[in-house]
């Protein structure tokens, strides 16, 4: 029975044949990977060394780009650090100036622009101011020097100027003038005869009892006196 168990069969050869070609593929196979693995690590080795040794323009521009976005974009606030107020102020704020309104402003910044304003004003009225005296004094300077009477023409328009007697010379610088006015009645025509007494102003006393002078209106001297002489145009005999 060994004997027969021994025996080489062509059966049993070929079961051999096949074990031994499945062993070399596995050996064969495990070798080309160690010899894949091997080569694929020397590569990468390589391939670090030189990326080590110089960075590819691809990985400075991407280095680049998030500095100069981080520079360009300004710091957020931290969470939290703003209080409900801050925000609120600052969303009104960027409401006033999406509509053109100008921001709101704190008491102090009104203060100092209300006083600005002010100072710029009173700066413009002196200027004016001190261009009218200016102007003032010019055309004062210019106009011709007229003498002032003593009793000037009271009130615009021309004066009036009168004729009668003196009748007396008894005040300082007075005297009384007696004027006899004669005029128709405007209904009747009937010639009305009236006496009129008039209080002149005579500076040198010049004018006597009985003398005929000319008065002419002026400014109110006294309380009753609103002419001045003129002069004399005819003594008393």
């Amino acid at each position: 029975m060994a004997d027969k168990k021994n025996e080489e069969t062509p059966e049993n050869i070929q079961d051999e044949v096949a074990e031994a070609a499945s062993a070399g593929a596995d050996a064969g196979d495990a070798a080309s990977v160690e010899a894949a693995s091997a080569a694929a690590d020397e590569g990468a080795d390589a391939g670090d060394a030189a990326s080590a040794e110089e960075p590819s323009a691809e990985e400075t521009a991407a280095e680049e780009a998030p500095a100069e976005e981080a520079e360009a974009k300004p710091k957020a606030a931290p969470k939290g650090g703003a209080t409900r107020r801050e925000k609120m102020d600052a969303k009104r704020a960027e409401r006033q100036t999406a509509a053109g309104k100008r921001p709101s402003r704190t008491p102090e910044e009104r203060d100092a622009e209300r006083r600005e304003r002010r100072a710029a004003i009173a700066k413009q009225r002196r200027a004016y101011r001190q261009k009218q005296k200016t102007k003032q004094a010019e055309v004062r300077t210019a106009a011709p020097v007229v003498e002032e009477q003593h009793a000037p023409e009271h009130g615009p328009g021309r004066p009036k100027v009168r004729q009668g007697v003196v009748v007396s010379e008894k005040g300082e610088k007075t005297i009384t003038v007696k004027i006899d006015v004669v005029k128709r009645h405007k209904r009747y025509h009937k010639i009305l005869r009236s006496t009129v007494k008039l209080y002149a102003h005579d500076e040198r006393n010049d004018a006597h009892e009985g003398d005929t002078v000319r008065v002419m209106e002026c400014r109110p001297m006294s309380r009753s006196k609103r002419w001045r002489l003129v002069e004399v145009l005819e003594r008393a005999k």
